[in-house]
């Protein structure tokens, strides 16, 4: 999941959100404000309802954002590095970039987020109490009460064991440990979670077929996505296990087609060095050394009437922006960094020079021969 926008950093951790965040804030301030606020303390103007009931939205995502920054604090306090933190429709998600070294670590990592949710549960619901003996305005009570309400709902939600929620890392931290077999433990929490996910489908589609509750098409939607992301997670899971003890150098695309610093955006675009061979190309000074990534895609937004004179270095991605590896890294720890997209190619450098690239169709390529190489393997057993 890429960010739409970007909202800056925090200990140093990107953050952003999805353009869909919109459309579940927009739900969860339009409920408060037209239903609970209203049917709990009716005749007041609606310009006050409208107020509370965004303010509340503010802070809830702001609760989501607290629960997966515990996630990604934790995480490199046990050596596995961040990329970001996005807010998206179904809450946030923080980008590992390689797993956790350990079950210990994975149960650490994965259950400080549930915890951070109820506590802040119980902080709001203290703090609701205390409104509510001092004569606080009520709808400030409600607010801070529905807010006590649903962090502690999604704490007890996220900690169910099924995968993806932060419960099916626990699960598998806990079948990590006791067979000592990742992969085993990653299906068994996948198994979890698609079970799980069929079970809200189910739930959800009765609700809404049944006792005409728009509510259930919701509970079937997060269903749904719990069953493609728990698939996911199985996948990636199966592929890391095929990838492992492959390096990056085993894999990337050695002494890449680079664009000289200075190229103009028109010869980037016009010359067939680069117009028929790939999508992005590193970027690099005249001693060879890399400054960044361009794509055609970035080129292409330039108006044709300043390609001529806007250079590769102003359109491009920043080296210290762009995603980057050494030769020696193992293909799986870059794996979580390789999102679709042209700007999401990873430089592979090697003593401050640049020693190849790795895009998608490079790891497809090293999954085919790792498979091919896997299904003429001789059984065990056999001479």
């Amino acid at each position: 999941m890429r960010p739409t926008l970007a909202l800056g950093r925090i200990s140093g951790i990107k953050i952003g959100v999805h353009w869909s965040v919109l459309l579940i804030f927009g739900l969860i301030a339009f409920v408060l404000a037209a239903g609970r606020l209203p049917q709990a303390h009716p005749d007041r103007p609606w310009v006050l309802y409208a107020a509370v009931g965004l303010i509340t939205a503010v802070v809830f995502f702001a609760s989501l954002l607290a629960h997966e920054l515990a996630h990604a604090l934790v995480a490199r306090r046990n050596g596995v590095e961040v990329d970001d933190i996005v807010l998206w429709l179904l809450g946030g998600a923080a980008r590992m970039k390689a797993e956790a070294p350990s079950p210990g670590a994975e149960l650490r990592i994965s259950g400080v987020g549930p915890l951070v949710s109820l506590l802040l549960g119980v902080g709001f619901g203290i703090v609701a109490w205390l409104l509510a003996g001092t004569g606080a305005p009520p709808l400030a009570v409600e607010s801070v009460a529905w807010l006590a309400a649903i962090n502690i709902l999604l704490a007890l939600f996220n900690s169910i064991p099924a995968a993806p929620l932060d419960g099916g890392r626990l699960l598998r931290a806990f079948l990590w440990w006791l067979t000592g077999d990742r992969l085993r433990a990653t299906a068994g929490a996948t198994t979890a979670g698609q079970i799980f996910g069929w079970l809200l489908v189910a739930l959800g589609l009765y609700l809404f077929l049944w006792t005409a509750a728009f509510g259930g098409l919701w509970i079937a939607l997060i269903g749904w996505f719990m069953i493609s992301a728990a698939t996911m997670e199985g996948r990636q899971a199966k592929m890391q296990d095929l990838l492992g003890g492959v390096t990056v150098r085993q894999t990337m695309t050695p002494d890449p087609v680079t664009a000289p610093t200075g190229l103009a955006v028109t010869g980037l675009l016009e010359d067939p060095r680069y117009r028929f061979r790939h999508s992005a190309f590193p970027v690099a000074g005249p001693d060879g050394t890399p400054a960044g990534l361009v794509t055609l895609e970035r080129a292409r937004r330039v108006p044709e009437e300043l390609r001529a004179t806007t250079t590769v270095d102003e359109v491009m991605l920043p080296l210290a922006e762009a995603r980057t590896a050494r030769p020696q890294d193992a293909l799986t720890d870059l794996l979580p960094q390789l999102d679709p997209g042209a700007d999401n190619r990873v430089l592979v450098l090697e003593e401050g020079r640049l020693a190849g690239i790795v895009s998608p169709s490079d790891v497809n390529r090293t999954v085919r021969w790792m498979m091919s190489a896997a299904g003429h393997r001789p059984a065990r057993g056999t001479p």
